[in-house]
């Protein structure tokens, strides 16, 4: 079965969403939020939601040796990896008015 698992910096980033849904939406509109992700991420794991490559050459760091793929959930993107066994690597989880491409960067130079 496909699978999606977190890396640091995107866990982190998953938590964030919460807090700041809770705190702005409140309870029910945080738990939808966080569903309504994980059910994207689940799809994205069986290929079933649409996903890009990222240009290597525009964001990701010269020394790591990798393909990243994002996909879009409401107002985040995905970025994120295939790993072995049929399963996905969440990189990072950015808000779409965030500023992508620095943000990007620190996060996959903290992996």
């Amino acid at each position: 079965m496909a699978s999606y698992l977190f890396f640091p910096r995107a866990d982190l980033a998953q938590d964030a969403i919460w807090d700041y849904t809770l705190g702005t939406w409140g309870e029910v509109q945080a738990e939808k939020y966080i569903v309504g992700l994980h059910k994207h991420l689940q799809n994205l794991a069986e290929k079933q939601a649409i996903w890009h490559a990222l240009p290597s050459a525009l964001i990701v760091p010269s020394d790591l040796d990798m393909s990243i793929y994002f996909s879009k959930y409401e107002h985040h993107r995905i970025f994120f990896r295939e790993l072995s066994k049929n399963r996905i690597g969440i990189m990072s989880i950015l808000h779409e008015q965030s500023d992508l491409p620095v943000r990007l960067a620190e996060d996959l130079r903290k992996l």
